[in-house]
């Protein structure tokens, strides 16, 4: 079957004919890529998100937190998303312990990302006195906006494609040999940027979701959880875990997936017991 989608390739839509290129800007003396603007307008998009959320009544952090919490939420980002990367997806590398800086070389996990993260809230929650659940809740709601554009950016480098296909809208990936892929970069995108969003943004407008704290970091870990354990199935498995893969029947993508869609579940599902009068960050009358 694989062979007849090779013989019928040149049937599909073939990368290099939709002229994009990884490198945004290039001085010579100065490479900037895609990938790198794309970290750079989630977390501008989110900060920008995370004030509006914070402006409303009840919020658990004033602006000058939201400030801090944007620094700790990049380190967490980058520290965590690299370390997990080598640790579950590259651990070759840790035998040139240098190449972990190397992070222009790519390579990063979103699942260490969000623990990153994790700590950058409990840091800040603790030095400042916050409610440091109710703070995830706020920043969780933020996140697909980073996750929309590196997809994007994903797909624009032609990587992380997914398996051979036949239907349709399959496209021949430069790096992914001769046979139609799905462009499984495009479903995460999706999923994990505008669907999650839009789940989110109804839960804290229309709902009282943000003064039950956890339900709506909950219902992102569970989203995004499910989304990739679902869009695992057409994509591809990294080339140094496909033996993995095969032994275990998931990708490791998947099986990182399931504490989250397990923690999520329990979040929610406790949420309203967690729920207390809360105090708007300026002003004196309760809500919630």
């Amino acid at each position: 079957m694989i062979d007849l989608f090779a013989a019928n390739a040149t049937a599909y839509l073939q990368f290099e004919s939709l002229g994009l290129d990884p490198v945004a800007l290039n001085l010579g003396f100065f490479t900037l890529k895609w990938y790198s603007l794309a970290y750079l307008a989630g977390i501008l998009v989110g900060y920008w998100y995370l004030l509006k959320l914070i402006a409303q009544p009840g919020a658990p952090m004033a602006r000058r937190h939201a400030d801090d919490m944007i620094f700790y939420a990049t380190l967490g980002i980058i520290i965590g998303g690299r370390l997990a990367y080598v640790v579950f997806y590259q651990p070759a590398i840790l035998a040139n312990p240098a190449d972990i800086f190397k992070l222009w070389n790519g390579g990063m996990s979103f699942h260490g990302g969000v623990i990153g993260v994790t700590c950058g809230i409990l840091y800040l929650a603790r030095k400042e006195g916050l409610h440091w659940l109710r703070v995830h809740d706020y920043v969780a709601c933020c996140v697909p906006f980073g996750l929309f554009f590196g997809r994007l950016a994903n797909f624009v480098n032609g990587e992380l494609w997914g398996k051979a296909t036949d239907v349709p809208w399959a496209i021949v990936f430069p790096t992914g040999g001769p046979n139609p892929r799905h462009p499984s970069q495009l479903y995460e995108a999706v999923l994990e940027g505008p669907v999650l969003f839009a789940i989110l943004a109804w839960l804290f407008w229309k709902t009282a979701a943000r003064y039950q704290p956890g339900k709506l970091v909950g219902t992102f870990l569970l989203g995004y959880g499910l989304a990739r354990f679902f869009v695992e199935f057409f994509r591809e498995a990294d080339a140094q875990l496909m033996e993995f893969a095969q032994q275990t029947g998931l990708h490791m993508g998947q099986w990182l997936t399931i504490p989250m869609i397990v923690g999520g579940l329990y979040l929610i599902a406790t949420a309203s017991g967690r729920r207390v009068r809360i105090e708007p960050t300026a002003g004196s009358a309760s809500v919630g």
